[in-house]
Protein backbone atom coordinates (compact mmCIF):
# COMPACT_ATOMS: atom_id res chain seq x y z
CA UNK A 1 0.00 0.00 0.00
CA UNK A 2 1.53 3.32 -1.03
CA UNK A 3 1.64 6.26 1.35
CA UNK A 4 -0.90 9.02 0.86
CA UNK A 5 0.35 12.47 -0.07
CA UNK A 6 -0.32 13.66 3.50
CA UNK A 7 1.72 10.76 4.91
CA UNK A 8 4.61 11.45 2.52
CA UNK A 9 4.74 15.13 3.38
CA UNK A 10 4.52 14.45 7.08
CA UNK A 11 7.29 11.82 6.98
CA UNK A 12 9.60 14.04 4.97
CA UNK A 13 9.09 16.74 7.58
CA UNK A 14 9.77 14.29 10.42
CA UNK A 15 12.88 13.01 8.68
CA UNK A 16 14.28 16.54 8.28
CA UNK A 17 13.49 17.33 11.90
CA UNK A 18 15.17 14.06 12.97
CA UNK A 19 18.31 14.89 10.96
CA UNK A 20 18.47 18.32 12.60
CA UNK A 21 17.64 17.12 16.08
CA UNK A 22 17.76 13.33 16.57
CA UNK A 23 16.42 11.97 19.88
CA UNK A 24 19.25 10.98 22.25
CA UNK A 25 20.15 7.31 21.96
CA UNK A 26 18.79 6.76 18.43
CA UNK A 27 20.22 6.59 14.91
CA UNK A 28 18.09 6.43 11.80
CA UNK A 29 19.62 4.09 9.23
CA UNK A 30 19.25 5.94 5.99
CA UNK A 31 17.47 4.08 3.19
CA UNK A 32 15.43 5.35 0.27
CA UNK A 33 12.31 3.73 1.69
CA UNK A 34 10.20 6.41 3.34
CA UNK A 35 7.59 3.85 4.32
CA UNK A 36 9.90 1.70 6.48
CA UNK A 37 12.44 3.20 8.86
CA UNK A 38 15.11 1.16 10.61
CA UNK A 39 16.24 2.85 13.80
CA UNK A 40 19.13 1.89 16.01
CA UNK A 41 18.39 2.11 19.73
CA UNK A 42 21.21 2.45 22.24
CA UNK A 43 20.38 1.59 25.87
CA UNK A 44 20.57 4.59 28.20
CA UNK A 45 23.56 4.93 30.57
CA UNK A 46 22.89 3.79 34.12
CA UNK A 47 20.09 1.38 33.12
CA UNK A 48 20.02 -2.41 32.67
CA UNK A 49 20.30 -1.82 28.92
CA UNK A 50 23.28 0.58 29.04
CA UNK A 51 25.25 0.35 25.77
CA UNK A 52 23.07 -2.48 24.43
CA UNK A 53 22.13 -1.88 20.80
CA UNK A 54 18.82 -2.91 19.25
CA UNK A 55 17.01 -2.14 16.03
CA UNK A 56 13.47 -0.92 15.64
CA UNK A 57 11.56 -1.35 12.40
CA UNK A 58 8.88 1.27 11.85
CA UNK A 59 6.36 0.65 9.07
CA UNK A 60 4.05 3.52 8.16
CA UNK A 61 0.48 2.89 7.02
CA UNK A 62 -1.06 4.63 4.04
CA UNK A 63 -2.91 7.09 6.28
CA UNK A 64 -0.15 8.01 8.71
CA UNK A 65 -0.38 10.01 11.01
CA UNK A 66 -4.14 9.38 11.36
CA UNK A 67 -3.17 5.72 11.80
CA UNK A 68 -0.33 4.60 14.03
CA UNK A 69 2.80 3.08 12.51
CA UNK A 70 3.66 -0.55 13.21
CA UNK A 71 6.75 -0.62 15.44
CA UNK A 72 8.65 -3.81 16.26
CA UNK A 73 12.12 -4.76 17.42
CA UNK A 74 14.16 -6.72 14.87
CA UNK A 75 15.75 -9.85 16.38
CA UNK A 76 17.26 -10.15 18.87
CA UNK A 77 14.64 -8.13 20.77
CA UNK A 78 15.57 -6.80 24.21
CA UNK A 79 14.59 -8.92 27.23
CA UNK A 80 11.85 -6.80 28.80
CA UNK A 81 8.50 -7.52 30.50
CA UNK A 82 6.65 -5.65 27.70
CA UNK A 83 8.64 -6.85 24.69
CA UNK A 84 7.95 -10.25 23.17
CA UNK A 85 10.71 -12.41 21.70
CA UNK A 86 9.20 -11.86 18.23
CA UNK A 87 9.83 -8.11 18.64
CA UNK A 88 6.23 -7.05 19.37
CA UNK A 89 5.98 -4.24 21.91
CA UNK A 90 3.17 -3.83 24.41
CA UNK A 91 3.00 -0.03 24.64
CA UNK A 92 -0.33 1.80 24.57
CA UNK A 93 0.75 4.72 22.35
CA UNK A 94 1.44 2.28 19.52
CA UNK A 95 -2.20 1.16 19.56
CA UNK A 96 -5.17 2.55 21.52
CA UNK A 97 -3.50 5.73 22.77
CA UNK A 98 -1.96 6.78 19.45
CA UNK A 99 -2.49 10.40 18.48
CA UNK A 100 -1.62 12.06 15.14
CA UNK A 101 0.35 14.65 17.12
CA UNK A 102 2.92 11.97 17.98
CA UNK A 103 6.03 11.49 15.88
CA UNK A 104 8.65 8.82 15.34
CA UNK A 105 10.85 10.74 17.78
CA UNK A 106 8.20 10.72 20.49
CA UNK A 107 7.62 6.97 19.98
CA UNK A 108 11.37 6.34 20.29
CA UNK A 109 11.59 8.37 23.48
CA UNK A 110 8.66 6.43 24.97
CA UNK A 111 10.25 3.09 24.06
CA UNK A 112 13.60 4.11 25.54
CA UNK A 113 11.93 5.29 28.72
CA UNK A 114 10.03 1.99 28.94
CA UNK A 115 13.34 0.12 28.57
CA UNK A 116 15.11 2.36 31.05
CA UNK A 117 12.54 1.92 33.80
CA UNK A 118 12.63 -1.89 33.79
CA UNK A 119 13.97 -3.42 37.04
CA UNK A 120 14.88 -6.72 35.35
CA UNK A 121 15.58 -8.22 31.97
CA UNK A 122 12.86 -10.79 31.43
CA UNK A 123 10.24 -11.75 28.87
CA UNK A 124 6.50 -11.18 29.40
CA UNK A 125 4.93 -14.09 31.33
CA UNK A 126 2.77 -15.07 28.34
CA UNK A 127 5.63 -14.76 25.82
CA UNK A 128 5.62 -18.32 24.47
CA UNK A 129 1.87 -18.51 24.03
CA UNK A 130 1.70 -15.09 22.39
CA UNK A 131 4.57 -15.74 20.00
CA UNK A 132 3.07 -19.09 18.99
CA UNK A 133 -0.23 -17.34 18.20
CA UNK A 134 1.60 -14.82 15.99
CA UNK A 135 3.23 -17.50 13.84
CA UNK A 136 2.03 -16.39 10.42
CA UNK A 137 3.56 -12.96 10.50
CA UNK A 138 0.60 -11.38 12.25
CA UNK A 139 0.95 -7.66 12.89
CA UNK A 140 1.07 -6.52 16.52
CA UNK A 141 -1.65 -4.04 15.53
CA UNK A 142 -4.04 -7.01 15.21
CA UNK A 143 -3.45 -7.97 18.84
CA UNK A 144 -5.99 -6.95 21.46
CA UNK A 145 -3.53 -5.57 23.99
CA UNK A 146 -4.40 -5.31 27.63
CA UNK A 147 -2.47 -2.45 29.25
CA UNK A 148 -2.42 -3.18 32.94
CA UNK A 149 1.08 -2.55 34.17
CA UNK A 150 2.00 1.10 34.68
CA UNK A 151 5.11 0.41 36.74
CA UNK A 152 7.42 -0.54 33.88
Amino acid sequence: MALSKIACNRLQKELLEWQRNPPTGFKHKVTDNLQRWIIEVIGAPGTLYANDTYQLQVDFPEHYPMESPQVIFLPPAPMHPHIYSNGHICLDILYDSWSPAMTVSSICISILSMLSSSPEKQRPTDNDRYVKNCKNGRSPKETRWWFHDDKV
